[in-house]
């Protein structure tokens, strides 16, 4: 201590040294500002980070390197998607919804990936559903298995799917699974069995603190849940592998909602799927190689589909920009179900006009979701929302982790996006767009016996100070880390 002292007086005997300091602060923020003022992002996330900055000079820094807006550079990778086929002239003649068309045009422009058919889609509600369909399929897999997930725990349920893949594996299937390496990172050992019988695990972003100006992709998650098997058949939707979303391991697992896919718009997911892969082990030739061994179809199946993908490979923020754009092409009727929701000012606007026109709006959002900051966030959106006429109900007391979409008797949008910032500009999401006047039934359907069981948020409820405003309020300052 002693010594530690010494030096700190000695530190301060020297000549100008407030000066220097006061120098150094000034050309370090002057630096690093102008370099987050020329990414031109929105004005309140910048003068925000500036802020942050200025007023913690070193600790400012490491939150901005590890937590900052990023982008990644990923353009080599999705030439295969330019060689689509794009569907023929008369695709969108028949279509159920007005507005289909400029949507899956919207669509393409922001993706690349172009409008397909699906043979068959099912809608898989709750885990149980979604684990049995999965290993049957598995089961009879005879060239490829491909799985991404972001959580991957290793419990009872993670280990039967593990063992079913090693199992495949072990018949000389190659097995390819691709995990997030933040929310799957107690299962490293876990592989172990599946590595042993041939398959192949990779990891997403994995956290690696090297150069300084090399900055770690922390907040940059593949949030995507795809699983392809031979070419033939793709799961997508808001599952993990977890416990927490199996009804038959416990009364609290999540409510949520998965796809089952046949037809066309499985190649779509298998080139999502084999660009992250090849993103994320650095094999590029695993792209063309898989593309020769996916079927092609040899007729159009009668569900119009588009795979939609977003996340910070690209500026457009696709399924939020389709999101909107349904929201605002509604005739009668916006119904939505996601367990987060933190929206910005464009999704506010097109809810609230929707409503305020008359339409039919309704939100379904969990009463209490697995994040308390969360839900203060979310509820602070609310009483615009209300004083336009939204209906919104509150699910439990299990939590509400579906992710859908319903616009009039026709469009149906269902995935791993949640409805946020988070999901719309930082994760690697992926979601499938439908026009389809049955599935939409079927969603309605769903959706309506969620509700009923929903309790409606009542304009003009109670909302003391201490208790509920204020938590939301300074909850809301924090949505666009959320």
């Amino acid at each position: 201590m002693d010594a530690l002292r010494e030096a700190w007086q000695g530190l301060l005997t020297i000549p100008h040294l407030g000066s220097w300091l006061l120098a150094a602060w000034a050309a370090y923020l002057l630096l690093l500002g102008g370099w987050i003022v020329l990414q031109k992002r929105e004005p309140v996330a910048t003068l925000s980070w500036l802020l942050g900055l200025a007023l913690l000079p070193y600790l400012g820094f490491f939150i901005y390197q590890v937590f900052g807006p990023q982008r990644i550079k990923r353009q080599r990778l999705r030439r295969a998607r330019s060689r689509q086929a794009l569907p023929p002239e008369d695709f969108f003649a028949d279509a159920a919804h007005a507005d289909a068309a400029e949507l899956a045009r919207l669509g393409l422009a922001t993706t690349g990936l172009a409008p397909a058919s699906a043979r068959d889609v099912r809608l898989l509600v709750d885990g149980a559903a979604k684990y049995q369909a999965l290993l049957a399929d598995i089961a009879k897999a005879t060239k490829h298995v491909h799985l991404e997930y972001y959580i991957y725990e290793p419990d009872r349920t993670g280990a039967a799917l593990r063992d079913a893949l090693a199992g495949r594996a072990r018949a000389g299937v190659r097995v390819r699974l691709l995990v997030d390496a933040i929310g799957s990172a107690r299962s490293r050992r876990f592989f172990k069995p599946l590595l042993e019988a041939g398959g192949e695990v990779a990891w997403f972003h994995p956290m690696r603190f090297g150069h300084v100006w090399r900055r770690p992709w922390a907040n940059l998650r593949t949030h995507r849940k795809i699983v392809v098997i031979d070419g033939r058949v793709a799961y997508t939707g808001g599952m993990n592998v977890t416990d927490e979303q199996d009804e038959r391991l416990g009364d609290a697992a999540y409510r949520d909602l998965h796809l089952r896919l046949e037809g066309e718009v499985v190649r779509a997911l298998q080139l999502v799927f084999c660009e992250d892969w090849a993103y994320a082990t650095g094999d590029r030739d695993f792209l063309s190689s898989v593309a020769r061994d996916t079927p092609r179809e040899a007729a159009p199946g009668p569900v119009r589909a588009q795979v939609l993908v977003s996340g910070p490979d690209s500026p457009w923020e696709a399924i939020h920009r389709l999101h909107v754009s349904a929201i605002q092409a509604a005739k009668t009727r916006v119904w939505m179900t996601t367990p987060y929701f933190v929206p910005g000012e464009a999704a506010m606007m097109a809810l609230t006009s929707a409503a305020l026109a008359g339409l039919d709006v309704r939100l379904l959002v969990p009463r209490e979701s697995d994040s308390k900051l969360v839900t203060l966030a979310a509820r602070s959106y609310f009483g615009p929302l209300l004083v336009a006429g939204v209906k919104i109900h509150e699910y439990g007391p299990r939590m509400l982790h579906s992710k859908s979409l319903l616009v009039d008797d026709a469009l149906v949008l269902v995935g791993s996006a949640n409805f946020d910032h988070r999901s719309f500009r930082l994760n690697f999401e992926v979601s499938v767009l439908f026009d389809d006047p049955g599935l939409a039934a079927e969603l309605a359907t769903l959706i309506e016996g969620e509700c009923a069981h929903a309790p409606r948020v009542q304009r003009g409820r109670h909302r003391p100070l201490l208790g509920a405003r204020l938590p939301e309020a300074l909850a809301r300052l924090m949505s666009p880390l959320l």
